[in-house]
């Protein structure tokens, strides 16, 4: 009777989902030809390259991060390397395992990413260089890419 009781609280227990905390991780700001390369004229060009980790922590919860690394050039110096890492833990229960796997890539880090874009934006703003205001970022689309590409190295 108790396994009975233990397989019906499993069929009705609902799924759940929170946000328990946001919180920087990592960040770093190098700016390896100052001065000199305050006095060049003309704009830098940005390259911009996002990722994203996750990790089991235990008792439903998971630990996400999404990092950035930002790179400014001005005639091939470096201007600026920017790197951060905004994380969040998250407690689920209850979520299918295929639906787990697009919250923790999608959902999660569509949370995290405004914290991220100010964050960047706001060390950018301290050390007296331009703010760097991140695009938005579909995170479905890029994780689609992700399975696509993942399946293409198998084949």
């Amino acid at each position: 009777m108790t396994e009975q009781n233990q397989v019906a609280d499993q069929q009705t227990a609902q799924p759940t989902f929170d946000m328990r905390r946001v919180y920087l991780k990592d960040a770093s700001l190098e700016i390896p030809n100052a001065p000199e390369v305050f006095l060049e004229v003309n704009e830098p060009k940005v390259h911009i390259e996002v990722s994203i980790e996750n990790q089991v922590l235990g008792n439903d919860a998971y630990d996400v991060t999404v990092s950035v690394t930002a790179t400014a050039t001005v005639e091939e110096k470096t201007f600026f390397l920017v790197e951060a890492k905004q994380a969040g833990v998250f407690e689920m229960a209850h979520i299918p395992e295929e639906q787990l796997e697009k919250i923790l890539n999608i959902v999660c880090p569509s949370m995290l990413f405004p914290y991220l874009r100010a964050n960047v934006s706001d060390l950018l703003t301290r050390a007296t260089l331009p703010p760097l205001y991140l695009a938005e970022i579909n995170f479905e689309q890029l994780y689609q890419a992700q399975l696509e590409q993942a399946h293409a190295t198998k084949q």
